[in-house]
């Protein structure tokens, strides 16, 4: 069976985050694929979403220990965009290049280590079931799991030129209700205290935090407050999402965050922060250069890489420690709409390119 054999049956069962059936299906898919390897399998099994997997490989004392990483979830619920389809250029559905082609890569370049050698050594695999949805389950288990490692390979997409990734931003997404007074707008407007102004306010200042050339934003994606046209506003609240470029950014976010929040623009009015850091940031850094310049000689091609202002497990793991290159899946475009596609020679050219990174890993230190 190929890639593209494989691929098809997966993108064909429905896995989105909170069908726990769906992505349990497709993690029975990858533990019969994975089975041949050699690998021990490790369930962390959920309730709610489908169960976390751990394949395992026999450990050696001479060589680095590398993870690879991938999510099975999608984000279409079951009859919104399941079709697969394909043309001479491009393979089409749901999860083809987000991330389901992704871990198909890794599974061939595996397979092709273990026909060679005949076993595969320090090369484990983890597929985590709810990445589309932050990963607020699999975060934990995985920052855990990651300290056993020397080195992570992630699955999610190449860029438009094949380039890897050595760089997300850190994401967090934050509330903050507004507590104010309600009084009627016509007989007792100054007994009033308007929450709805004070949540203008700090929007206005949350907003003026963003600085693109550090790479930093503040959205306030959703606001909501007050009853009607004639009461002042006795409650607001406002959804907001911060990205970072580094620790520095980051740190100047939040106390930013702080001095808004614990600030009462309107006399009166009461606030209160919730939420938290999602994934912080991934810093490119020069571990990460010794490893694709090793790659680079390895395979004899020049890899390119890039920072992306998207969040992946990536992140995760890379704040754990862990020297991590992302973006080793196919490339792929449409991702989280019915439009999703991956190019097929993009297939092949990842499978060759990790194919000989775990066969000079097999063979020595990476």
């Amino acid at each position: 069976m190929g890639w593209k054999e494989r691929l098809q049956k997966v993108v064909g069962i429905n896995s989105y985050t909170l069908n726990k059936k769906g992505v349990d299906a497709v993690g029975e898919v990858f533990c019969e694929w994975m089975k041949p390897m050699g690998h021990k399998i490790v369930r962390y099994s959920r309730e709610l979403i489908g169960d976390h997997l751990l394949f395992v490989s026999p450990k050696s004392c001479k060589r680095e220990k590398i993870l690879l990483l991938g999510h099975m979830d999608t984000v279409f619920s079951p009859g919104v965009f399941e079709e697969w389809g394909e043309d001479e250029e491009w393979v089409y559905g749901p999860g083809v290049c987000d991330m389901k082609g992704g871990i198909i890569v890794a599974l061939e370049a595996l397979s092709n280590i273990k026909a060679t050698f005949g076993k595969i050594e320090d090369i484990d695999l983890l597929l985590v079931s709810d990445e589309e949805t932050g990963s607020d389950d699999s975060r934990a288990l995985t920052t855990e799991l990651a300290k056993d490692y020397d080195l992570c390979f992630v699955f999610e997409a190449a860029g438009k030129n094949m380039e890897v990734v050595t760089g997300r931003k850190g994401i967090g997404t934050f509330e903050i209700a507004i507590e104010g007074v309600a009084a009627h707008a016509g007989t007792s407007y100054s007994k009033g205290v308007d929450a709805n102004l004070e949540a203008a306010m700090k929007m206005q200042r949350l907003v003026a935090m963003t600085d693109l050339e550090r790479g930093s934003t503040v959205n306030v994606g959703r606001i909501e407050g007050g009853i009607g046209a004639n009461t002042i506003s006795p409650g607001a609240k406002l959804l907001l999402e911060l990205r970072y470029a580094n620790h520095k950014e980051k740190k100047r976010l939040l106390e930013g965050l702080d001095k808004i929040v614990s600030t009462s623009f309107i006399n009166g009015t009461k606030s209160m922060l919730g939420g938290s850091i999602q994934r912080d940031v991934m810093e490119p850094n020069e571990k990460q250069k010794i490893v694709i310049e090793k790659m680079e000689k390895i395979s004899g091609q020049e890899i390119l890489f890039e920072t992306r202002g998207g969040v992946s497990d990536a992140n995760i793991v890379s704040s754990a420690g862990v020297v991590t290159i992302d973006g080793l899946g196919p490339y792929g475009d449409g991702d989280h709409t019915p439009k999703e596609r991956a190019l097929k020679r993009s297939f092949d050219e990842r499978i060759k390119l990790m194919t000989k990174v775990f066969t000079h890993h097999q063979k020595e230190e990476l």
